[in-house]
């Protein structure tokens, strides 16, 4: 019973299969892949590098470095993929490298859909910046201009004589030529990989197990650790007995983790190190530990919930205030008031966070983790170690899932205080039962809405109040309230040019870690206003398309600072698009109905229509149809997966998610109790992304917030019933 055997994830898949006779798991292999390059000629050791990004070989080789982390969101091709176009470069020859933790990348923080957005032109310049060298370099070989000149796969091209010559050829001479300041873009009509269903550059190393996550880091020396926390956020280590753990066989160390009181430090407590995993988990379970569980002590899900409804119907903080709302509600013929809840909510990855540290005797530290933001970790790590940023390498591996959970570096720091206290290196595993219980969590929150209509069923006005732990809680604990742009995510800006507003936030104060998560309150918010713009229709007596049509009132553009113009056009378009492929307004079988929402979020537009019907008492989604408009699309098939991946996302809130604590505890720790949508829940998910030239927006997290208010539109449709709170699994629906 002693006896460890040490197996990698791969290994235990391929004896599953052997074992149960009949498992067989197929791939789908892209034809236009890093193992599909063209045969290379020996390399000489020249490179042309004429920035960060691009590293050009003499033998053809063209190495792309990706600043943002790849966990499935396809950013390592899609940024990669604009430079190469820009560079007129053969893919089948692009390597992508990823680009460690550092300023000189820019902002690294692959959260907030922002990505491609903001890094779209940079590339875009640094591609061509790179195919300007190498005309200049051509143009001093022929002695001709190099204006004269053009770039076509991997060749610099002379019109003129037909004559070319191979990138490759061509660096050394490249390395010289000066850096042009504003090199010329090319013309959009001209792009071969942009606006394409590019094949994932990192797909054929999925298929075949190649790339190495987190745990697949492996040190000479390397100790595992698996750390108890207290139950109770923020709560401290008493005491402990480690003689039961230390008896466990591969069992090395017991040692306690400092608490560090800073946004993403460690919550502390004490680490069991081992040799294997399973001893050092075994180890953690055989502590016998007493915790000091602080303030939160009393910390009931329930009971804030209720205070919180209780705030929401009081006067609240006046943070938005257009016309006379008071005025609008005397002379309303109609008034329709609702409550709206939703609970903690956590991220759950199918990768628990995980790190490997080693910190060297000189003071120095290198890091392998899988982060969504390895600038942050950098500077989390160097203030714990008290040594300049310059001396911490943050790595960043595959992410198996993120969803703004691996933001948070507080595991990164764990590692890194294990490491600097065994002087080896450590890596730290979290159980799902740590990643569910001690996480930051999406906030709980309650909404009240009021709206009045006149004679005609026109709404002349909309009371929106809100109270929900604001994300700045993290970083100013004593925050009761929530943060201006947290409003701004479909309650500031909720797309309705109404004559009376008023926009209130009640108090909320927060007992857990508040976190970003997968659209953070756009969730919250683009709920409430999409179901109760339902209601509102239903009480006007009006159909709900045809009542958000003319909600939205003539075509109107918002002008922003940032040139990222509200066009509600657009909003009009991916919402009549999805009733459209939805068929909605036509026949549908006996006791199915069709729910309509739609969002602008992350500058993108929105919509989904999601058909559904209820047998004997229990939901069934048959089809999830939805739009987005998220200007220039950089990869199709990309942006695809996404949205199908925020559908399953928003199904899995919508019927399941929910977060509870007791007496400060979380009280869900695994699948079991903190379900997500399983394959064979999951319906037929159509997605049509609307072409456009615009600047580019988010894709990532879009696609959450309309999904929820479709699926209890449309029950509502079914059973004439409003379903106010969610998870739906609390009305015996799932």
């Amino acid at each position: 019973m002693n006896d460890i055997h040490i197996i990698t994830r791969r290994s235990f898949i391929r004896n599953l299969g052997l074992a149960s006779g009949g498992l067989i798991i197929a791939c789908s292999v892209p034809t236009t892949s890093t193992n599909d390059k063209k045969k290379l000629r020996a390399f000489n050791g020249s490179t042309f590098e004429p920035n960060l990004f691009i590293q050009l070989k003499d033998n053809g080789e063209l190495v792309l470095l990706a600043s943002r982390s790849e966990m499935g969101n396809g950013v390592r091709t899609s940024l990669t993929s604009v430079i190469a176009d820009e560079m007129e470069a053969d893919w089948t020859m692009v390597t992508v490298k990823q680009a460690t933790g550092d300023v000189k990348y820019m902002d690294q923080n692959t959260d907030g859909s922002r990505s491609v957005r903001t890094l779209y032109e940079p590339m875009r310049k640094m591609g061509a910046t790179a195919k300007a060298m190498l005309k200049a370099a051509a143009a001093k070989k022929w002695d001709v201009a190099a204006t004269s000149l053009i770039a076509e796969n991997h060749h610099i091209v002379n019109p003129a004589t037909q004559k070319k010559l191979f990138f490759g050829d061509l660096v050394s001479e490249a390395a010289t030529m000066p850096v042009p300041e504003n090199p010329p873009l090319k013309d959009p009509k001209d792009f071969n990989y942009i606006g394409t269903d590019l094949k994932s550059i990192d797909g054929p190393g999925f298929a075949s197990g190649k790339p190495k996550y987190g745990m697949d880091i492996k040190l000479d020396g390397m100790k595992y650790v698996a750390i108890a926390r207290c139950p109770v956020t923020f709560g401290t280590l008493k005491s402990f007995e480690k003689d039961d753990a230390t008896a466990v066989v591969g069992v090395e160390q017991v040692i306690e983790i400092p608490k560090i009181n800073r946004p993403f430090g460690s919550l502390g407590g004490v680490a069991v190190v081992a040799n294997n995993t399973w001893a050092a988990f075994t180890g953690r379970d055989a502590l016998r530990v007493e915790w000091e569980p602080g303030a939160n002590k009393g910390y009931s899900t329930e009971a804030y919930t209720k205070m919180i409804v209780d705030n929401v119907h009081q006067k609240g903080k006046e943070v938005q205030n257009i016309g006379n709302i008071n005025r609008a509600f005397a002379n309303a013929e109609h008034i329709v008031e609702s409550t709206y809840t939703m609970p903690h909510l956590v991220h759950a990855p199918m990768e628990v966070p995980n790190a490997t540290a080693h910190v060297k005797a000189d003071g120095s530290c290198e890091v392998w983790a899988p982060t969504q933001d390895p600038q942050t970790a950098r500077a989390e790590v160097a203030d714990f170690l008290k040594v300049d940023k310059e001396n911490v390498t943050i790595n960043v591996t595959f992410l198996g899932g993120g969803f703004g959970r691996k933001s948070k570096p507080d595991f990164i720091v764990e590692a890194v205080a294990a490491s600097k206290a065994i002087n080896a290196p450590a890596q730290v595993v979290w159980t799902r039962e740590d990643d569910i219980q001690h996480s930051y969590y999406h906030t709980i929150s309650a909404q009240y809405m009021k709206g009045a209509l006149d004679k005609e069923g026109k709404v002349t006005g909309w009371l929106h109040r809100v109270a929900y732990p604001s994300i700045t809680s993290t970083f100013a604990p004593d925050t009761g309230y929530a943060a201006g742009f947290e409003f701004g995510m479909g309650m500031t800006n909720q797309p309705y040019p109404l004559e009376n507003i008023l926009c209130e936030n009640a108090k909320a104060p927060a007992h857990v870690r508040i976190g970003w998560y997968r659209s953070v309150i756009n969730i919250i918010q683009g709920f409430s206003v999409n179901a109760f713009v339902d209601e509102l229709a239903a009480k006007a007596e009006k159909d709900p398309l045809a009542f958000r049509l003319e909600l939205l009132g003539p075509d109107r553009i918002v002008e922003s600072p940032d040139g990222y113009n509200f066009d509600s056009a657009k909003l009009k378009h991916v919402l009549t698009t999805a009733a459209k492929n939805a068929g909605y307004g036509g026949s549908l079988p006996e006791g199915h109905a069709i729910g309509l929402a739609m969002h602008y979020s992350f500058l993108s537009y929105v919509a989904s229509a999601i058909e559904v019907s209820v047998v004997n008492g229990k939901m069934k989604i048959h089809k999830i149809t939805s739009v987005i408009d998220c200007g220039t699309a950089v990869n199709t098939s990309t942006i695809e997966a996404q949205m199908q991946g925020a559908a399953i996302f928003g199904m899995s809130l919508t019927m399941y998610g929910k977060i509870t604590a007791k007496d400060g505890a979380i009280e869900q720790s695994n699948y079991h109790d903190y379900q997500v949508v399983r394959m064979n829940e999951t319906p037929e998910i159509n997605i049509e992304i609307i072409k456009s030239s615009a600047k580019p927006t988010g894709v990532g997290e879009p696609g959450v917030p309309p999904i929820a208010p479709a699926i209890v539109n449309a029950l509502y449709q079914v059973t004439g019933k409003r379903y106010h709170t969610l998870p739906l699994k609390d009305h015996g629906l799932v």
